[in-house]
């Protein structure tokens, strides 16, 4: 049941630091081919370079409508677009023809990439463990790791509990997640973002372990009030949402009146510098949430 709701969703695989958009259909990957096409030629304008490519690739006999097809896949702004995308066959059929020193460790990786689906439909922990190995490699602390794989569990938990309760498109899980971010922080996710400097980069990666906390807070708590109250549709669900953030809004302000000190950080976790990770590390221990 579990693979099933996944195949409506977009997900996130890393190549050399770029985002690939990709989804599942039928146990196989479909990338977004865009993304690959930046990811390999970090040209400005992908959508121009995969609009020329085409034309050549058929001039040169390649059937694209038996190998690329479209899905619905999240852009950045948290709306859904058809993308052509291709599975791990029709990709390495693309990249041939793409003249990039990347090439080849992309088809290792595109390669390594099919193999682990396989590996975690047969032990999901495979898949938890992997993650855990990508945020140590870029430089994560085993403490904000277990707390962002924590959070992880609990968005999964809640967006299970949202199709349960007749929201499906990812158009509303947006809504619905606006509703406890503002509620919980101020902003709406895309504000949230822009404070930080972020575009297309995941907003909870660089969440520092309080950021992650509350965000924890509210969305566990919209999942305990949804239940409670047997919410059905989404405006029901936008009433639960918001009151679930209300509830790690009120806990965060608390803090901040009690420490002077704002939750809501502008900067990239990553390049936070260690004094300032140090004191923000004093305020978490006065936190006194279990998460």
């Amino acid at each position: 049941m579990k693979d099933e709701k996944r195949e409506s969703e977009t997900h996130i695989a890393v190549f050399h630091g770029k985002g690939i958009r990709r989804k599942l259909v039928n146990n196989k990957w479909f990338f977004s081919i865009i993304d690959v096409i930046e990811a390999l030629t970090d040209s400005p304008r992908p959508r121009k370079y995969w609009s020329d490519l085409k034309v050549k690739l058929i001039e040169e006999g390649f059937e694209l409508s038996d190998k690329i097809g479209q899905l619905k896949l999240v852009s950045s702004d948290g709306k859904e677009y058809e993308t052509d995308c291709a599975d791990t066959e029709g990709i390495f059929r693309i990249i041939q023809s793409i003249p990039s020193k990347k090439a080849e460790p992309f088809k290792r990786w595109l390669a390594r990439v099919g193999y682990e689906r396989i590996q975690e439909i047969e032990d999901p922990e495979r898949a938890q463990g992997r993650m855990k190995l990508l945020y140590e490699q870029k430089g994560y602390s085993k403490e904000w790791i277990e707390k962002r794989l924590r959070g992880i569990a609990i968005r999964q938990g809640l967006t299970d509990e949202w199709k349960n309760r007749g929201v499906q498109k990812e158009v509303d899980f947006a809504i619905l997640t606006n509703e406890i971010s503002k509620a919980t922080f101020g902003k709406t996710v895309e504000e949230y973002k822009k404070l930080k400097k972020l575009e297309r980069e995941n907003l909870r990666d660089h969440m520092d372990d309080l950021e992650l906390i509350f965000t924890m807070l509210g969305e566990a708590s919209t999942t305990a009030i949804a239940k409670s109250k047997d919410v059905q549709g989404l405006d029901e669900n936008k009433v639960a949402a918001k009151q679930g953030g209300e509830v790690a809004g009120n806990a965060r302000k608390e803090l901040e009146s009690k420490t002077g000190e704002n939750v809501v950080s502008e900067e990239n976790f990553l390049d936070v510098p260690e004094k300032l990770k140090k004191k923000r590390k004093k305020l978490l221990e006065q936190v006194n949430i279990a998460y």
